[in-house]
């Protein structure tokens, strides 16, 4: 068993985590450990109170290569190690989901396969001008089915599709249009860009970012009249935060708010 601490590390600075994945010699593969690692670390951060925005990046030149394929071919393609592999991923990405604080990735250099899941799995996402996309199952016999659901709900069906029956790479700027990102950026300035929308997003109610985040990924799947019955019973619960009211009252008196995360 690996040291969790050397697989994934966090650094803490006004309001916002940054979690690192660190394995570069590796580009980032998540092996089995990888992926435990990373859900440690994200119930540590949906425990800590004093977090209100995560950003999740690579250590060295890439993101995420994805799965870690040597492991796979280590473990003899076992079908007990394949079942708890791909438990712990999903498992991961729901924790992502989940997390009541939005969760930022940082792409530099590759994000592939389970990697590129990563990305279309968090909230929002700053790519570097050189980054690159991928799925590239299809080219090695294993479909990428798994990275297929976070693809399938955040790009259009035509996009997810190329990326998934090509297995070719697109560039960041291609990925930007195919909604999977939300800026490119040069190299230089991807760490700094990423901390500023981290930290915008932090300067927000903790308790509203919560509401909005839970809300948004629950009425996803329901009917429009479904959803609007929802999110209905969200807005009435979410005035009664003293939270809300603080922001309406500084509003209307031209100041900044004051939370309370109540």
């Amino acid at each position: 068993m690996h040291d969790e601490q050397a697989l994934v590390l966090r650094q803490d600075e006004a309001g916002v985590a940054t979690l690192t994945l660190n394995r570069p010699q590796a580009r980032n593969a998540l092996s089995r450990d990888m992926l435990r690692a990373l859900r440690a670390a994200f119930a540590g951060l949906a425990a800590d109170e004093t977090v209100r925005a995560v950003i999740l990046a690579g250590a060295g030149p890439a993101f995420c290569a994805g799965h870690d394929l040597k492991e796979m071919r280590a473990k003899g393609y076992s079908e007990d190690y394949a079942e708890s592999l791909f438990a712990d991923c999903a498992a991961l990405m729901l924790d992502i989901v989940r997390l009541p604080k939005p969760v930022i990735a940082q792409v530099q250099g590759i994000a592939t396969a389970a990697g590129c899941q990563l990305v279309a799995t968090c909230d929002l996402a700053v790519a570097a001008e050189d980054a690159r996309f991928a799925t590239p199952g299809v080219n090695i016999g294993l479909f990428c089915s798994t990275p297929m659901v976070a693809l399938s709900r955040n790009l259009g069906t035509k996009q997810a599709m190329q990326l998934l029956l090509t297995g070719e790479a697109i560039d960041a700027p291609t990925a930007l249009g195919f909604g999977l990102i939300n800026e490119v950026v040069a190299p230089a300035e991807l760490a700094a860009r990423t901390a500023a929308l981290a930290r915008q997003v932090a300067s927000k109610s903790p308790l509203t970012l919560a509401i909005g985040k839970e809300a948004f990924y629950r009425q996803l799947p329901l009917s429009i009249a479904d959803a609007y019955d929802y999110t209905r019973e969200v807005m009435v619960r979410n005035l009664a935060a003293l939270d809300a009211q603080e922001g309406i009252d500084a509003f209307l008196e031209k100041r900044q708010p004051i939370w309370c995360g109540r």
